[in-house]
């Protein structure tokens, strides 16, 4: 059985045995020296007049034993001056590991460990004075971009100079400290009856004017903005924050409620300071809840796609259908796509999730009549993934569902991504016969400059102005030109949105156009819809019917 208790590791081995050599060795300078004082000045008299008057021989043993004491002494002094220099250089060391063990080696100032050390002992000693204590954290905006841009050396100077600015804000009693990458935080304590709220508002701002300012970074003028989150609270010991977190959680919980402060600083649009409120707590778990249904809900396959009839308002004729995704969860029940949609694209979801329900859209599309169109919305992620195109066609290959029949819809803000990929992808589409559509016509100003340069087949325009015919001459001057455009450019056009019998009344007034919208009914999922094609005699007759104009191998050959 092997022997339990205290091991010594190597190091202190190695510690112990220098140790025991430098008693031995100072203990043999003390014995040369006493042997030195006593034999020294016999021996010095006899040598002396040996070598002067030749009065007497030398006694070889003694002068020897005298040769050795002085060497042994120079040893032991020698030893001394090794030992002290050693111990010097041990303690700068100690000195150097505690400095980097409690420091930030880019700023110089607190790190996370220290900064937390600094947190509790501020806090208790707030606590039991019954002050105030407030904390703000600091997140750059955009830091990464300009990284990555300038180099890691331009960063690091941006970082120092951010943290000196800020520095530049605080009284000497508050705390900085660098938490880690571009975050920063600031732990400030107020004395009984401070207006610590005030004080900390303008704190804050001041801090996010300072960061804002241009950085000289050698030949680059470097801007970078923040955003703030900010959390003050009485601090005493019969306090429920005391209770909870006991004397060395002093401020945790006024981290955590700065840090979700912060967070919603930047989803309100950066550059700014939040301050925390229970609301905002509040949210952040409901997030979380809706986050975590969500990843479930894709694994079970609550996700499905509904279909939107799309009809030719002159004949009243169904041409096509658009997927629309919806959301029923077993936990929290029926949830919109404009909830779910931004919380899917920001846990990085969105692409899996749009896959899936564009496979199963395929499928049941490989249903209906060859005559109807299937049309499918893409999201700015998966616009960003250059084998998208490919991926897609797989798809396709995967329903034998001819790709002419497929219809992919691009809103313009996919288009600010990342035009030049954008346009790969969208040539790579339409020289393999998938016909692309752009979404929301006429919402922002760019519309234009996108439809000359772009090779879109078909254009939809904005339901904003679709909503406002009937009631609003500017909506249908506005669907007036459209039209006229589109003849001029033999563009087809689709109005969405259409919701009433008076709106569509206008809209055949005003030109040639599909329409879709709840006039026709509400979004049907598969079953329903096959129903309803069913009795429309819209469904495929035979199997060759899905593949009218390509068959699989056609589509393998140019994947």
């Amino acid at each position: 059985m092997a022997q339990q208790g205290f091991h010594l590791q190597p190091h202190s081995v190695t510690a112990i045995s220098r140790t025991e050599r430098d008693i031995v060795a100072i203990g043999i300078v003390f014995a040369a020296i006493i042997l030195f004082i006593g034999t020294g000045s016999s021996v010095f008299i006899h040598l002396t007049r040996h070598f002067l008057f030749g009065e007497t021989s030398i006694d070889t043993v003694l002068t020897n034993a005298l040769l050795l004491n002085i060497a042994l002494i120079v040893f032991g002094w020698r030893r001394y001056v090794d030992l002290t220099r050693e111990v010097a250089a041990r303690r700068e060391a100690e000195a150097a590991a505690l400095q980097l063990a409690d420091t930030d080696p880019l700023t110089g100032l607190e790190n996370r460990r220290s900064f937390d050390t600094t947190r509790a002992r501020l806090g208790l000693m707030t606590a039991q004075r019954g002050g105030s204590l407030a904390v703000i954290l600091i997140d750059l905006d955009r830091f990464k971009h300009a990284n990555d841009a300038h180099g890691h050396h331009t960063g690091d100077a941006v970082l120092i100079e951010v943290a000196r600015r800020i520095k530049l804000m605080l009284s000497p009693t508050a705390a900085l400290a660098r938490l880690g990458g571009d975050e920063f935080a600031v732990l400030m304590p107020f004395a009984h009856g401070a207006d610590a709220l005030g004080q900390s508002e303008r704190i804050a701002a001041r801090i996010g004017t300072a960061v804002a300012l241009p950085i000289e970074c050698g030949e680059n003028i470097i801007m970078v903005t923040a955003s703030i989150g900010v959390a003050c609270d009485v601090m005493t010991p019969d306090r429920p924050i005391f209770n909870d977190f006991g004397p060395d959680g002093f401020g945790e919980a006024l981290m955590h409620q700065a840090d979700i402060a912060m967070y919603h600083a930047k989803k309100a649009g950066r550059n700014r300071h939040c301050w925390f409120n229970s609301a905002m707590e509040t949210a952040m778990l409901e997030r979380g809840q809706l986050e975590q249904a969500l990843r479930l809900g894709l694994k079970n396959g609550e996700f499905r796609p509904y279909y939107e009839k799309q009809v030719d308002l002159a004949t009243g004729t169904i041409t096509g259908l658009e997927m629309l995704a919806r959301w029923h969860s077993a936990e929290l029940g029926a949830i919109g796509p404009d909830v779910f949609v931004p919380v899917a694209e920001d846990i990085g979801v969105m692409p899996e999730l749009s896959e899936a329900l564009i496979r199963q859209a395929l499928i049941d599309a490989s249903e209906w009549a060859p005559h109807l169109t299937l049309a499918i919305n893409i999201s700015p992620v998966q616009l960003c993934d250059p084998w998208f195109a490919q991926r897609l066609l797989k798809l396709l290959i995967e329903a034998r569902m001819p790709p002419h029949r497929l219809e992919v819809e691009i809103t313009e803000e996919c288009l600010a991504e990342n035009l030049t990929l954008v346009r790969s992808l969208i040539t790579s589409l339409r020289n393999q016969g998938v016909r692309i559509s752009l979404d929301d016509f006429g919402h922002s100003a760019s519309s234009l400059a996108h439809l000359r340069t772009l090779p879109f087949d078909r254009i939809k325009i904005d339901r904003n102005f679709i909503a406002g015919l009937g009631h609003s001459s500017d909506s249908a001057a506005v669907v007036e030109a459209i039209s006229a455009m589109g003849r001029g450019m033999d563009l087809p056009i689709t109005a969405e949105g259409i919701e009433s019998v008076e709106i569509l009344a206008e809209l055949r007034k005003l030109g040639v156009f599909l329409g879709q919208g709840y006039v026709y009914g509400q979004p049907l999922d598969a079953d329903d819809l096959r129903r309803e094609l069913t009795d429309l005699d819209l469904l495929a007759t035979s199997p060759a019917d899905t593949a009218a104009t390509a068959t699989a191998p056609d589509l393998a050959r140019v994947v």
